[in-house]
């Protein structure tokens, strides 16, 4: 999914790619290299700003469409993929800065030209001497390389006065105080310059005084990570389509498992690089109290997250082309060159997790984190204020009572189920009554594996099944387990021995299942048991309703690593399940499971997992004490910082699939991109936990006993749900189309 999922995004970049295709294909950047390594203006730029691309940002008061930044990221996006030549991302960059800092007479001065085609390039540095003078400043140096210098009719520049800093324009065609020189960049298709500054009068009008260097780096990595997240998707898009068609050893190279797994883990690090950039354009959109320190994080958090990612993509890419893709004659080169420029645009990706690091130890004594509420427009302000009235009604109930209130009067338990066991809440309902238990300080109640039984049973199951388990569940009153592993047949689950035989009344099944969390308290478990042995193996599974006392079953602990026993094995020896107590068709059960399955990766896919990142960071917090984020070394603040941005960028991942459920549009790979980036995101968590506790973790007691039983606890989240092996070929097959093994 893009950067802009919306379908009038999805118009505006289907435009910009059709632009791309018609006036910049790259067999046309190719043949025009040495003109646009030195800084040439395409010949299509006229165009470019007639369809309105470069001014699509700018207020409507200068001639801009008024579109803001979230646009302009989807533009980038696709004008990295497309390799666009030339001064696009300078330019935006500067008039950008301009538009949101340099205030409205110097808007009314500066921002026209650029709504008309004027080209800018900006400093991302204030790398420039200044020294006061009567009127002004006498500015001299030279800047470090300026993409887009070259040939940028007006620059924006840093310049230092001891501790102070000042901001300007200026027009190189208009002074012979500033001089660039060309520089050979590491983007071919975009020049780069050093500008040099002899005795330049500034006069203290010129001084952009809303400019400084940490704001124009905001938008500089907000922008960047766009145009960078458009780079990694044409080379990851390029490598999946070729290891389709390649063949080696006799079959189509995508068809190994470990090219597979490649290609899944690096469709994962994609949408999560989208969305972080994505996260970090409707920061720069926001307004009112606090959007500035929500831009800063949020631009820290791309910066982190796409950046580096970019190039790293591109090289994985190159290395599954094999050797054409590491030819001057495959297009992949310039790709990969120009996400070596976007992640050496704004210095080392550790300069901005530190900062994030810092900013992250500063929310727990009050300051600002960063913020994914989702507002829902006042349509549903009826239907809010019936939850918080019911809910405080609950309030005022003991914990039994409330859950059948909840269950029973209200529907909040599963609000989604439809009527009389939920409300049908669509999306927006459901977040509104999450919002209200949130408010209330009240607990949504959770049915546990009753959520994955549940929805199969609403769905397969007959009416007197319904009745008999939907409402009792709900209220609390029913336990569940799941006996679907087992020994011979976890992430393989149609490969499962466990017979079924057909006798009056009912059935008799026999077998072993393992891994069953709550099968030792549960009243009934949902069980795939095989009715059918002279089928092919997904064929003749049956879906059954155990009870769980019935004579015959077996329930054994498990002790596990972590000294708990969370989870049990169940031995069933010819128990007896009625024929009222099969969920669908005999031997249609298969089908049914993956209604069961579906609901519990989305489920695993959340909470827990984001969870780890806060207590790391108390623990962080709580170590350097009132001395706060300066009492912490440098490298703790950038690990901190790293993990902070990927947390928010998962978080972002999830809010853009909440808000696609919202516009009653299909989410896709979302559910499946979670469960691999957010088990690994808590395994890296709990580990760099565990590594803080140095020798104290040698005794799993005391402080560090928790520390101690969350990492060892670790093979569950990882395991749960199906491995992260059998997802990625879940990822790489149905979701990247690449060829069975």
């Amino acid at each position: 999914m893009p950067i802009g999922y919306t379908p009038e995004h999805r118009t505006f970049a289907d435009s910009v790619a059709g632009f791309a295709r018609r006036h910049a294909p790259v067999e046309a950047t190719r043949a025009d290299l040495d003109a646009l390594s030195a800084g040439s203006v395409p010949a299509f730029w006229d165009a470019l700003v007639a369809e309105g691309v470069p001014a699509v940002h700018l207020p409507e008061e200068f001639d801009g469409a008024g579109a803001g930044l979230l646009d302009l990221a989807v533009a980038l996006e696709e004008s990295g993929r497309a390799l666009l030549p030339g001064p696009l991302l300078p330019t935006v960059v500067t008039s950008a800065v301009l538009a949101r800092y340099a205030g409205p007479e110097a808007g009314k001065a500066l921002l026209p030209a650029f709504a008309e085609g004027a080209t800018g390039a900006v400093a991302v540095t204030a790398g420039l001497t200044a020294h006061a003078t009567a009127a002004g400043w006498e500015v001299n140096g030279a800047t470090g390389p300026v993409p887009g210098a070259a040939n940028a009719r007006h620059l924006l520049l840093g310049a230092r006065d001891g501790s102070r800093e000042l901001w300007f324009v200026v027009t190189p065609a208009e002074t012979d105080a500033v001089a660039v020189e060309p520089l050979t960049g590491v983007d071919l298709a975009r020049g780069a310059g050093r500008v040099k500054a002899h005795a330049l009068e500034v006069a203290s009008a010129q001084v952009l005084t809303g400019v400084d260097t940490e704001k124009v780096r905001r938008l500089a990595a907000v922008l960047a990570s766009a145009e960078a997240v458009g780079v990694a998707r044409w080379c990851f898009e390029t490598a999946v389509e070729y290891v389709k068609i390649r063949e080696q050893f006799g079959r189509a190279v995508g068809s190994f498992q470990a090219v597979k797994h490649k290609a899944a883990n690096l469709f994962t690090r994609l949408q999560v690089m989208t969305a972080a950039a994505w996260d970090a354009a409707r920061a720069a959109d926001e307004t009112g109290p606090g959007a500035e320190a929500q831009l800063e994080l949020a631009a820290a958090e791309a910066a982190v997250t796409c950046l580096p990612a970019a190039r790293e993509i591109a090289l994985d890419c190159i290395t599954m082309l094999g050797g054409i893709g590491f030819t001057w004659e495959h297009d992949i080169n310039f790709y990969w060159r120009r996400a070596v420029f976007l992640g050496q645009l704004l210095g080392p990706a550790g300069t901005w997790a530190e900062l994030l690091g810092r900013r992250a130890l500063e929310s727990l004594s009050g300051g600002p984190e960063r913020r994914f509420d989702l507002e829902l427009d006042g349509s549903l302000d009826a239907f809010r204020a019936e939850v918080a009235a019911n809910l405080a009604r609950a309030a005022e109930l003991d914990e039994p009572a409330r859950r059948h209130f909840l269950a029973d009067e209200c529907g909040y338990v599963s609000p989604h189920y439809p009527k009389p066991y939920g409300v049908g809440a669509d999306p927006a309902r459901q977040i509104v009554i999450q919002q209200e238990f949130a408010a209330a300080g009240l607990t949504q109640p959770s049915t546990i594996i009753g959520e994955f039984a549940l929805p199969t049973i609403m769905a397969h199951g007959t009416d007197a099944q319904k009745d008999r388990f939907v409402p009792a569940t709900l209220r609390g009153d029913i336990v569940w387990c799941q006996l679907f592993s087992e020994p011979g047949a976890g992430s393989d689950l149609a490969s499962l021995s466990t017979r079924a035989e057909k006798v009056d009344g009912g059935w008799r099944i026999s077998g072993q299942k393992v891994w069953n969390s709550k099968a030792h308290e549960a009243h009934f478990g949902i069980c795939l048991a095989r009715t059918d042995q002279d089928v092919p193996k997904h064929k003749g599974i049956t879906y059954f309703i155990v009870d769980m006392s019935t004579s015959g079953i077996d329930v054994r602990p498990l002790k596990q690593t972590n000294g708990q026993s969370e989870f049990n094995e169940v031995f069933l020896a010819d128990v007896f399940v009625p024929d009222d107590m099969v969920v669908g068709d005999v031997n249609g059960g298969w089908a049914i499971t993956r209604t069961t399955l579906a609901n519990e990766r989305v489920m695993i896919a959340g909470g827990p997992g984001m969870a780890a990142y806060g207590k790391l960071l108390r623990d962080i917090g709580a170590a350097a004490g009132t001395g706060g984020a300066a009492a912490v070394p440098a490298a703790t603040l950038g690990r901190l910082g790293a993990f902070a941005a990927e947390n928010w960028a998962l978080r972002a991942l999830t809010l853009r699939s909440t808000l696609q459920q919202l516009s009653g549009l299909n989410p896709g790979a979302a559910s499946s991109v979670l469960k691999l980036a957010v088990t690994e995101h808590q395994r890296a968590v709990v580990t760099a936990r565990l590594d803080r506790a140095a020798e104290a973790g040698l005794a799993a007691e005391g402080a560090a006993e928790e520390l101690v039983t969350a990492y060892l606890s670790i093979p569950a989240v990882l395991l749960g749900g199906g491995t992260r092996e059998i997802q990625l070929n879940v990822v790489a097959e149905r979701i990247l189309g690449l060829p069975r093994g």
